[in-house]
Formats: C-alpha cells, sequence, structure tokens
C-alpha cells in the first residue's frame, strides 16, 4: 500500500523451504517458501490494521498517510537476508503483484520475528543508519549498542526471561536442571543467560541438548534418551516452535511424563505444540509468555479477509486453503512461489472465518500481536514527533528539523530513541539506552480444559521495573504440575543436607551433587545445606542433632549426688565415731589404761583426726576460692598434726623403756610439755607450707575441658604443684618416721605398749596414700575428689580404729583388764617361761 511514509515490514508467512534441485542440468529454481503459519499472517494483518487506525486518528500524523511493504522471511536467514538486500539496493517486490515499482525512501524497517534472523537484518542495515523495531526477537545479544546502535524491540530482552526463570527455578528448590535449546541465536543466547543466572542461585544444568535445525531423527532420539535418564524432573527449553515440535513430538510418542517443562516466550503459547495430544506429557507446563492484550477492533478486521475480495493478495489464498482445507486452484510460480494441491475439494468462497475455530482468528491470547502493535504505534509517535519539529528548536544542525516527506533514516532513528507514549491500552512505552522495552512478562501454566484441549491459565508476572524486588509474583495455588500435582515436584541431584551435616561435593561432579556428613565432634550446622560446620564455644558442646550448641554439662562432686552423699555420710560417721571415742576417753580419763598411753596427745590425736574427718567435705560441693585454698591447706595440716602425734606417741614408747635402764634420765627430757611441743613444731613446719603455697601460687577453680569434649570438670587447680608435692612430701615424711620407729619399737615386752598397733595403723595409712597417688592420677573430673576423699576417710578411719579401738575395747568390753597390775604385768615368750 502506497503513502507519505512507508513502513517496511519481516514477518515469517512460511515456516519452511523447499529446497529446489541444485544439479544444474537448467536454470536452478529458487527455494520454495511452504508450511503456511496462520499466526504469523496474523501478525502481518495486526500491522496492516495498526497502520489502518493510525491513518483514520487525525491527532496522529494529520494529512499524513502511512503505507507499507511486506516481505516474508520464510523463518530463515537467507531470506530475511534477501529482503534486506532488496530493501537496501531500492527496487523491491510488491507483496501483492512483485512489479518493480523503482526506488523508494525506507525510513525504517518492523521485524524480523526471530533472533537469527535480525542479526542478518540488523548487520545489513547498520551502515545505512536504517532503524529496525522488532516484535519478536529476543536474543541479549541485540542489546549490544555498540553493534547494533538503530535496533528497537517491543519485546523483552532474554537477559530478562533468563532472569526470570532462573529465579522460578530458585522459588522452588529445584537444584538439578536440564536445558535444551534450538539451533540459532535466540535459543543459544537464551539458555546460556539462564545458565549463568540459575548457577548464580546454586542451581546446577545437568544437561545441555541443542535441537539441529535440519532435522535428525538420531539426534531427536539422543535428546529424548537424555532427558529419560537423567535424574532432572525439570527441563528448561528455549527454542523457537518449530524447532521444539520435533522433539515435543517424540517425547509424546515415547510416553515420557513426570517431567516439569519451563517453556521459554517462544512457544509457551504455540497451538502447534499445546495441543490435547501432547497434554499427556506436557501438563502442567510452565513458562513466560509475553504481555498478553486485548486490541479492540482486531478480530473484526482479520474476518474481513477473503480470496475473492482481494484476488491478488496470495497470503490470503494459502490461508483460506490452510484453514478449510480445500483449493483455490494456484499454479506454480517459476520465481518459486507455492502451488496448492490440486487434489483437495475446490473452495467455494461461502467458508466462514467466523464459524471455524482457528489460530488466526483466535485473539484470545494477543501477545505478538500486541507487540506488533506496539512497534507501529512507536513508529508513528516518532514520526508525529518529526513532524511536529519546529526550526530553531530542532534536534540536528543549526537547530534544523526534518521534513516528514523527505528525511533521512538517522533523523528517524534520533526520534525513536526519545519516544514516550501510553498506549490505547493503557501501557507506557519507551526503549531504554539499549533500545530494549521494559520487561514484562506473564506467566503462564498449561492446564487441562473440560473438553481435554489445552487452557493457558495466567498464575503470575514478572515486571523488571517493579522497584521493591518483587519482580517475580505468582500463585503458588493456582498451578497445576506435570502429572496433574498441586504440589511442584523435585529436582535434585542430591536431597537437601539437613542441619548437624554439612556438604561434601563429590570428586568429579557438580557442585549440586553431594553427600551429607555429620559434623565433627564440637561442631554445629544449623543451616539447610551448610557448607561448613561451626564448632562450638569452649564452654558450650553440641546437642544430639549437632544444630544447636547448648552448654557442657558442669560436673564436680556435690552434695546431691550419690558418691557425694554417701561420702559426706562416712566423713560425718568418721567424726561422730571419733567425737564418742573422746567421750569414752574422756569418761575414763582415770583409769590405767587411758593414763598410761598418754590422755594429753590421745585428746589431741583425736581432734586432729576430726579435723581430717571434717577435711573431707571441703572437697565435696562446687569449687571456689575459699574451698580450693581451705581443702587443701586443712588437709596438709590436720593429717600432719594427726601424724606428729602418732610419731610423738612412738617416740614416747621408745624413749619410756629406754628411760627404764640404770642411769637413764632421759623421760625427764620428754615430759608431757616436750611432746605437745614437738607435734606443734612439726605442724607448724606445714603450715609455713601452706601459707607459702597460698602467698605464691594459691589452689583456685577452674573449668577444665580438657578431659571430655562433652563436659566440663569443675575442679580446684592446685597452683603450684610443687607445693601440693611439698605437703604431700612431708606427709609422707612424717608418716615413713612414725612406721619405722613403731616397728622398731612393736615388741616390747609391756601391755601398755602400743607401738604395735601405731605399727598397723602406719601400714594401712602407707598402703592408702601409695594407691591413692596413680589413682588420683588416672581419674579425672569428680573421681579425681572420690579418691582423694576416699584416701583421706581411710587412712583417718585406720588410725581411729588400730590406735583406739583396743582401748575403747578394754574400757567398754574387758573392763577386768583395765588396772594397773594388768598393764604393768610382764608379757615373755613361751620358751623362757
Amino acid at each position: 500500500m502506497k503513502g507519505d511514509v512507508i513502513l517496511n515490514g519481516l514477518f515469517p508467512i512460511h515456516f519452511r523451504i523447499i529446497k529446489p534441485n541444485l544439479s544444474f542440468s537448467e536454470e536452478p529454481e529458487p527455494p520454495v517458501c511452504d508450511g503456511f503459519n496462520s499466526r504469523s499472517f496474523r501478525w502481518m494483518q495486526t500491522m496492516l490494521f495498526t497502520l489502518q487506525e493510525i491513518n483514520k486518528d487525525p491527532a496522529l500524523l494529520p494529512n499524513i498517510t502511512l503505507g507499507y511493504n511486506i516481505y516474508d522471511t520464510c523463518t530463515t536467514p537467507t531470506h530475511s537476508l534477501r529482503a534486506a538486500l532488496t530493501l537496501a539496493s531500492g527496487p523491491y517486490e510488491d507483496v501483492s503483484n512483485y512489479n518493480c515499482k523503482g526506488t523508494s525512501s525506507i525510513p525504517v524497517i518492523v521485524g524480523d520475528s526471530g533472533s537469527t534472523q535480525s542479526l542478518v537484518v540488523a548487520k545489513t542495515m547498520t551502515p545505512f543508519k536504517i532503524p529496525m523495531v522488532s516484535y519478536f526477537s529476543s536474543c541479549t545479544c541485540l542489546s549490544n549498542r555498540n553493534e547494533f546502535p538503530a535496533f528497537f524491540r517491543t519485546i523483552p530482552s532474554d537477559a530478562f526471561q533468563a532472569r526470570a526463570v532462573a529465579q522460578l527455578v530458585h522459588r522452588f528448590g529445584w537444584t538439578w536442571v536440564g536445558s535444551v535449546a534450538g539451533d540459532d541465536d535466540y535459543s543459544q543466547y537464551g539458555i546460556q543467560a539462564f545458565s549463568d543466572e540459575v548457577r548464580k542461585h546454586g542451581v546446577c544444568v545437568a544437561f545441555t541438548e541443542v535441537i539441529p535445525k535440519v532435522y535428525s531423527r538420531r539426534k531427536i532420539l539422543q535428546i529424548t534418551e537424555t532427558i529419560k535418564t537423567s535424574a532432572a524432573r525439570v527441563i528448561v527449553m528455549f527454542a523457537l516452535e518449530g524447532d521444539a515440535y520435533p522433539l515435543i513430538s517424540e517425547v509424546v510418542k515415547q510416553n515420557i511424563s513426570g517431567r516439569q517443562w519451563i517453556a521459554s516466550e517462544a512457544w509457551v503459547t504455540s497451538a502447534l505444540i499445546a495441543t490435547r495430544e501432547n497434554l499427556l506429557s506436557l501438563s502442567g507446563t510452565i513458562g513466560f509468555a509475553i504481555h498478553r492484550a486485548e486490541i479492540p477492533g482486531l478480530r473484526n478486521f482479520l474476518l474481513q479477509a477473503h480470496p475473492f475480495k482481494t484476488p491478488n493478495n496470495r497470503f490470503v489464498k494459502e490461508l483460506w486453503e490452510t484453514i478449510f482445507q480445500c483449493s483455490l486452484g494456484m499454479s506454480v510460480d517459476r520465481k518459486g512461489q507455492r502451488a496448492s494441491t490440486l487434489s483437495q475439494k475446490k473452495c467455494t468462497g461461502s467458508e466462514e472465518l467466523n464459524n471455524t475455530y482457528n489460530i488466526y482468528s483466535d485473539v484470545s491470547e494477543l501477545r505478538i500481536s500486541y507487540n506488533v502493535y506496539k512497534a507501529v504505534y512507536a513508529i508513528a509517535h516518532s514520526l508525529h514527533n518529526l513532524h511536529s519539529c519546529t526550526n530553531g528548536r530542532g534536534p540536528f544542525d543549526n537547530q534544523t528539523c526534518a521534513n516528514i516527506f523527505d528525511f533521512q533514516p538517522w533523523q528517524l532513528l534520533h526520534y525513536l530513541q526519545e519516544v514516550r507514549y501510553t498506549s490505547k491500552l493503557g501501557d507506557e512505552i519507551y526503549f531504554d539506552e539499549n533500545g530494549d522495552i521494559v520487561a514484562t512478562y506473564d506467566i503462564v501454566n498449561w492446564q487441562k480444559n473440560e473438553d481435554g484441549s489445552v487452557k493457558f491459565v495466567h498464575v503470575g508476572r514478572f515486571d523488571a521495573a517493579t522497584e521493591t524486588g518483587q519482580d517475580l509474583v505468582l500463585n503458588d495455588k493456582a498451578v497445576i504440575w506435570t502429572g496433574g500435582m498441586v504440589e511442584a515436584p523435585e529436582s535434585l541431584c542430591s536431597k537437601s543436607c539437613p542441619p548437624g551435616t554439612r556438604k561434601a561435593i563429590r570428586n568429579g561432579e557438580q557442585i549440586c551433587c553431594f553427600d551429607c556428613l555429620p559434623c565433627a565432634d564440637g561442631e554445629i550446622s544449623n543451616e539447610i545445606d551448610s557448607l561448613n560446620c561451626i564448632p562450638c564455644a569452649l564452654e558450650d558442646w553440641p546437642n544430639l542433632q549437632r544444630n544447636k550448641c547448648i552448654p557442657k554439662e558442669i560436673e564436680f562432686l556435690s552434695f546431691e549426688d550419690a558418691m557425694g552423699i554417701t561420702l559426706t555420710t562416712v566423713s560425718l560417721l568418721g567424726t561422730a565415731s571419733t567425737v564418742a571415742v573422746a567421750g569414752v576417753l574422756w569418761y575414763y580419763r582415770k583409769t590405767p589404761i587411758v593414763r598410761a598411753n598418754n590422755s594429753e596427745l590421745s585428746f589431741l590425736l583425736l581432734f586432729s583426726l576430726t579435723l581430717c574427718f571434717l577435711c573431707s567435705l571441703t572437697f565435696i560441693g562446687q569449687p571456689s576460692v575459699w574451698s580450693c585454698m581451705l581443702r587443701h591447706t586443712l588437709f596438709g595440716v590436720s593429717f600432719v598434726l594427726c601424724i606428729s602425734c602418732v610419731l610423738a606417741k612412738t617416740l614416747v614408747v621408745l624413749v619410756a623403756f629406754k628411760a627404764t635402764l640404770p642411769s637413764n634420765n632421759m623421760m625427764k627430757w620428754f615430759g608431757t610439755l616436750q611432746q605437745i611441743l614437738s607435734v606443734l613444731i612439726c605442724t607448724v613446719v606445714q603450715v609455713v607450707i601452706c601459707i607459702v603455697w597460698l602467698l605464691l601460687s594459691s589452689p583456685s577453680p577452674v573449668k577444665q575441658t580438657k578431659y571430655y569434649n562433652e563436659k566440663i570438670i569443675f575442679e580446684c587447680d592446685l597452683g603450684s604443684v610443687t607445693a601440693f608435692c611439698c605437703v604431700l612430701g612431708y606427709i609422707g615424711f612424717l608418716s615413713c618416721m612414725s612406721f619405722v620407729l613403731a616397728f622398731l619399737a612393736r615388741k616390747l615386752p609391756d601391755n601398755f605398749n602400743e607401738a604395735k598397733f601405731i605399727t598397723f595403723s602406719m601400714l594401712i595409712f602407707c598402703a592408702v596414700w601409695l594407691t591413692f597417688i596413680p589413682a588420683y592420677v588416672s581419674s579425672p573430673g569428680k573421681y579425681t575428689v572420690a579418691v582423694e576423699i576416699f584416701a583421706i576417710l581411710a587412712s583417718s578411719f585406720g588410725l581411729l580404729i588400730c590406735i583406739f579401738a583396743p582401748k575403747c575395747y578394754i574400757i567398754l568390753i574387758k573392763p577386768e583388764q583395765n588396772t594397773k597390775k594388768h598393764l604393768m604385768g610382764k608379757t615373755c615368750p613361751k620358751k623362757s617361761i
């Protein structure tokens, strides 16, 4: 159609080419376009409708008529290139009669449909600065402004679609997905952008298969086998509907189900693929579609198409033959045009488009058609701005304006870059610095209609212009997944590692394939799929699930423990026994046996034994600064006092017998006062050692974690081990002296000689403390304290029983032996009688 300004459109009216005979035995025929695409023809008709609407608008481009030239690209780059060269060289082929009309201005191109075709055309048009506004070329590569400075599009860049698909995959926790792409720029750039985006979310691509442009059954079978055997249950496919169709057909033929398909916008609403037969394998398919719109008046315009009304329009004839499966008797043209099949029934012309469902007249899913609508209006508004320019305020040299009846393409390019308008449907249209439109997608879900056909259900949207971070909005409850499931399927190489474990990547495999290893002792993980376990603090320890650090059990010998109760009871029993013995001796203090065994030292010994029994109580309970200092010093002093008394008693026995010899007055130098002083002097030495110990490095409470991982030992640190060894060593020294002296005096003949009892008590004392040392070293924790208390109580009971039990026995059971005569009696061996 002629006009003041001619818009050139590129549309894939056919979707395949029949290759000509290339034997060169005669002049080769041009390739024949075959496979009429009713959907693409609707896109072309939408352009014509839009131009008609603009020409009738009195406000937009008044008194200016827009015309058009339409070229069929046959969905191939070669035909797109042919059209581009025709445009650039001047002569053109008219779609109605194909007669050369001479040269004309080529201000702008609407198209092309495919990214690969647009790449070819854009590279051809770039030297001429001829702007292109594509309605269906979404390859990210076309956003390169350095390479394609005159390219614009009303379909979002695949960079946004790839980001949207990646967010969808991440939303449902799919970490193991397969990908399939067509062998063209749209598909390859799209699947690559998706792979790059999805890896940012930690998702792995299990496989990537490429559908060949030239049909190969062997390759299709190989791709199908990969899909069948892979553990990936989610398949993302970027492909044109013509490329996707053979693969989908094979998938349906082999009855491969249970796969969740995610479709790119190129085929998600394809009527060629979305059939009731394919729904068996593709039910629940979800994908991103171009924003849908309703264009008022378009359906009525489409229904006006009739082959008899426009006899020179070959495309309308093909539409009629395709929809009604009849023949209009078209003949083969030497220029390579398609012929109708003569064997079909004849078309009568009485057929009604309105009475038959077909893709051409179905305006319920206007997506690409709406892109065509927006593209034509964007050009019209740019022309309007160009025509509205006032000289002296123009954007060009010397502030001049362009003449709409005679302008250069680069002048229109300037206005296209700045165009911004609101469509009749309320959408604001403008191009960013890369020539891209704001990305808006509808999320479409394939569901089953009551009649078994495919129903495209709108379940969400993606709006890249949203600044709140909620660019992906999806109604999960409205989605029907593969197989009719209401819950999203799983697609994992390895299931998520629960808290308490960490991910261990398998050698030679992707990061999504891993093993879950329990955290080591002392470490936790409180997140799903944790890469590392976190060590707990020294005071904490993991719980059984190893997902939380809990305070360690603090262990010490408490009064509430069964062991603590037992030792306390024994200690108090020993104290009570000592007091009882002291009471007996005090009551019978004037009897011979009490007076003969040095009652002053006996009572001092009983007092020290009482301290020994009571000092064991300081070892029980939660350690504190005072209890730690008291327990060791009281233990050391009380035992030295006790052993000093025993040593003094032993010396008294020896001196007493020596004093019976003629002219020996040693006993007067070892009276009661001297005995007590010797005991005190020996005790003062231990007191000095303990004071030095406390001043230099006193015992203190400490929480030990080196013995056990799961609990803390709350104990008293000795401070100075040397001082502790000195305390024990001094006790051991006095004990050894007492034992040696008592052993020497054990056979002295008098009845009041208690050396043999002291010998036995010292033997028990030394045995207890010799066994205490290895037990003390090898029993950490509260058992160390228990062993020490046991040693204290055992040695104290040994002294109490061995030294005082015989006396109490005579006093209470054999009072007849508690006489001076009996005690002064000599005991001799039988052979001397």
